[in-house]
């Protein structure tokens, strides 16, 4: 899977949709008046099918990636193979961009064309401005699912105690606090990620997860007396 500094950045953003949607979930089944039993069956079907969809396009957003690369540094071959004259015009061409003029651009254009997979690393950089993906997919759909179900997972902590194990009260309070701080926590490896202020990033993160969980439970609330009525 490659070191974990590598896949910080799904990590993050697969933690932050999975906090957010599964105690938007919980919010609007509160605002509707269900009990634990139903919380606990809507957040966790949430929080696996979302999961699993989110590392699913994950995993092959980063297939297609790689595989647009390699497809595009397959022509490149080609062409140095077979428009040799016309690939090294275009090599010309680019670092003639950069101010390089006279002897010393023909030497830089001939060191480069003197190795072709020097050559094609180049075109692909300066005339496709491509790079190539070192992340593994596998990786990819992986840090974002453990993201999302190990984030989605504390907002139903309490409820799962409280079906489990004894009668809490305040459930929804109990989970909102304890999402409140799994926002700041992201909101701070968010900006970590970023390099953006820490402080931004918390209250961000914290003010968009809860603006999400009160349109749920508001939505719920109005459905149940809808259907109540």
């Amino acid at each position: 899977m490659g070191r974990f500094q590598d896949y910080i950045g799904e990590f993050v953003y697969g933690g932050i949709d999975g906090s957010v949607t599964t105690f938007a979930v919980v919010a609007g089944a509160t605002g509707g008046g269900l009990d634990s039993s139903v919380v606990i069956i809507l957040g966790f079907a949430n929080l696996i099918a979302d999961g699993f969809a989110m590392s699913v396009g994950s995993y092959l957003s980063t297939k297609s990636e790689k595989q647009k690369y390699q497809k595009h540094k397959a022509i490149e071959y080609w062409e140095i193979e077979h428009l040799r004259e016309r690939e090294v015009d275009e090599v010309r061409d680019i670092y003639k961009r950069y101010g390089f003029t006279g002897q010393l651009l023909e030497d830089i254009v001939a060191h480069i064309t003197a190795d072709k997979d020097r050559w094609v690393e180049v075109m692909m950089k300066e005339e496709l401005e491509m790079q190539e993906e070192t992340k593994t997919p596998f990786g990819m759909g992986a840090a974002t699912f453990v993201a999302f179900v190990s984030t989605g997972l504390i907002p139903l902590l309490i409820y799962l105690y409280d079906y489990l194990l004894a009668s809490t009260n305040n459930l929804f309070t109990i989970s909102s606090t304890m999402t409140g701080l799994v926002f700041l926590s992201i909101g701070y490896l968010k900006s970590s990620v970023t390099g953006s202020s820490k402080w931004r990033g918390m209250m961000e993160t914290l003010l968009l997860g809860g603006a999400a969980a009160v349109l749920s439970y508001f939505v719920g609330d109005w459905l149940e007396g809808l259907i109540a009525a």
